[in-house]
């Protein structure tokens, strides 16, 4: 049994059954195989901001990969994610202030010093089974002083204008609170600060600039630290991170996830009987070609109201109705969107027959 599988199981909780598989295929304690490293950005991180846990390394042929909060404990699990189904999933520890990407990052907000401690990250191989376990300790410092100096509330923050963003339309990476006395500020394309993934930078006491290697030129940045993205497509989608370097050669980096989102094209809605007797169970499943979408589901038109007969799978994806009744036959259909766009399946009848 294998990640995917696993997490869209009907028959127990998608965690559990996760864990139960793991625990299974292996022990905690493994050799690590791939040279996976994980790296916190910013490097130290103040009550309130937010930080950024990234993974640089990731092995191929993987089906799947998890966050738990500490070293030992796979009980304790933040969020998982499927790369066949490009779904994630969150765990017992989730707190609400958590994603996971697609790329292994977890980005958590508005930290406090609770967040301190160990964190596991975990890769699934495509034989279903645990391939490492990499850790990292996150120390989060208390928001009243930093280095024996007040804490600035006004720290530098990057505002994605518009907030959503479709293919070939234009984006600004707005900056605000940025400091005086920099020397110079670069952007990068990614999480993480490497030469090859910098776009461009600005020397202030030049007034110049100078293009990276990842500049394609479709950027452009102002005197302001704000970078200018147009005619962006899907593979623009990620993390983008604002470097500056004061007058002293202090270093802060500030990071934003963009996404740039694609038109959803129509799902197809399928029924595992269309026709059933009273008490009886069904199965409706909406599949969808599109990737980081939503899922909403209709009846007669309107909205779904979800009863305590009806289970919904973690992406919505799945809709089983236990102990059916007459009431419940009629027409379905499910609606996928995404910040710019929807499109509803075609109906599909359920019809609801004495036994």
């Amino acid at each position: 049994m294998e990640v995917s599988s696993v997490l869209l199981c009907s028959g127990c909780s998608p965690w559990q059954g996760f864990l139960l598989t793991a625990s299974l295929l292996t022990s905690w304690l493994l050799p690590t195989t791939a040279q996976v490293t994980l790296e916190s950005s910013p490097p130290q991180v103040v009550e309130g901001e937010n930080v950024l846990l990234s993974v640089d390394n990731m092995p191929e042929n993987i089906i799947g990969f998890g966050w738990f909060k500490g070293e030992t404990d796979m009980n304790r699990g933040i969020a998982l994610y499927s790369l066949r189904y490009t779904i994630s999933l969150m765990g017992p520890v989730h707190s609400g202030r958590e994603t996971l990407y697609g790329n292994g990052s977890l980005w958590i907000k508005n930290v406090t010093q609770e967040d301190t401690g160990f964190y596991t990250f975990r890769i699934i191989n495509k034989h279903g089974k645990i391939q490492s376990n990499t850790t990292l300790f996150l120390h989060v410092k208390s928001s009243l002083f930093v280095c024996g100096h007040p804490f600035n509330p006004e720290q530098p923050t990057i505002e994605s204008v518009p907030v959503s963003v479709s293919e070939w339309g234009s984006v600004l990476l707005r900056v605000h609170h940025l400091p005086n006395y920099l020397r110079t500020l670069f952007w990068y394309r990614g999480a993480l600060v490497l030469n090859k993934l910098e776009i461009v930078r600005y020397r202030t006491f030049k007034d110049s600039y100078e293009l990276g290697p990842a500049h394609s030129g479709r950027e452009t940045m102002f005197n302001t630290g704000s970078l200018l993205l147009q005619n962006v497509t899907w593979k623009d989608t990620g993390f983008y991170t604002l470097r500056t370097l004061s007058t002293e050669f202090n270093v802060e980096l500030i990071h934003i996830y963009l996404q740039v989102n694609k038109p959803v094209t129509q799902p197809i809605l399928r029924v595992t009987e269309s026709i059933v007797t009273v008490q009886s169970s069904v199965v409706f499943t909406c599949l969808s070609d599109n990737t980081g979408v939503s899922i909403r589901w209709l009846f007669k038109n309107q909205n779904l109201q979800v009863t305590e007969r009806m289970t919904l799978s973690p992406s919505n994806c799945q809709l089983r109705i236990h102990a059916v009744r007459k009431k419940d036959a009629g027409q379905y259909r499910c609606e996928v969107f995404n910040p710019i766009s929807s499109k509803t399946s075609l109906p599909v009848s359920l019809a609801v027959m004495n036994e």
